[in-house]
């Protein structure tokens, strides 16, 4: 379906990044503006796929398979 092209450490970082957005959104953390924590759904989905769009699009590569 995606090639994977996130290596492990960007992977758990991205994971983290995002659950981190995800827990102050829900939170409440920001008042009105709290709504643009959902972009953490972004990290996480793409953290947990191993595959990241624009990383794609500009041939970068973190995963150390070739």
């Amino acid at each position: 379906m995606f090639s994977k092209n996130m290596g492990t450490t960007d992977r758990v970082l991205r994971v983290i990044v995002g659950l981190a957005l995800l827990i102050a959104f829900f939170m409440g953390v920001g008042g009105n503006l709290s709504w643009l924590f959902l972009i953490g759904i972004v990290p996480l989905v793409t953290g947990l796929l191993g595959s990241c769009p624009a990383y794609t699009l500009f041939g970068i590569k973190t995963c150390s398979k070739p």
